[in-house]
């Protein structure tokens, strides 16, 4: 998954595991914030890290009743694609066009990410 096969609408995406608490703590936020947008061209990716087993993240997913795609990277080559993300949670924020805009290492503020994507929402 690249950011170019993003393009056509503004997309977040997060590294996450099933070990990382901040994670898990922050996933509800990233559901409503899904749930705020989606109707409105707005679309959500949840990538779990290698080091994650298969059977936790789908367990996870469909206990939390997750509504947006959960991709496993068992090869790390997600991460890599996207500069190499070793921390966890790292979110990236993509205008329409696949380009980044902002990146997040830990909980982003969810105030400030919502103003964002209305801004990014908002371009044509």
């Amino acid at each position: 998954m690249t950011s170019t096969q993003l393009q056509g609408k503004v997309s977040l995406v997060n590294f996450w595991a099933t070990s990382c608490t901040t994670c898990v703590a922050e996933m509800p936020e990233i559901v409503t914030t899904y749930n705020k947008y989606k109707d409105r061209g707005y679309q959500t990716m949840a990538v779990a890290m290698s080091y994650d087993p298969p059977s936790y993240v789908v367990n996870f997913a469909q206990s939390r009743q997750l509504p947006f795609k959960v991709a496993i990277d068992n090869t790390g080559a997600v991460a890599r694609a996207w500069g190499g993300v070793q921390l966890t949670p790292t979110t990236f924020l993509l205008n329409k066009r696949g380009e980044i805009v902002k990146r997040y290492v830990g909980a982003p503020n969810f105030a400030e990410l919502h103003q964002l994507i209305e801004k990014l929402l908002a371009e044509s």
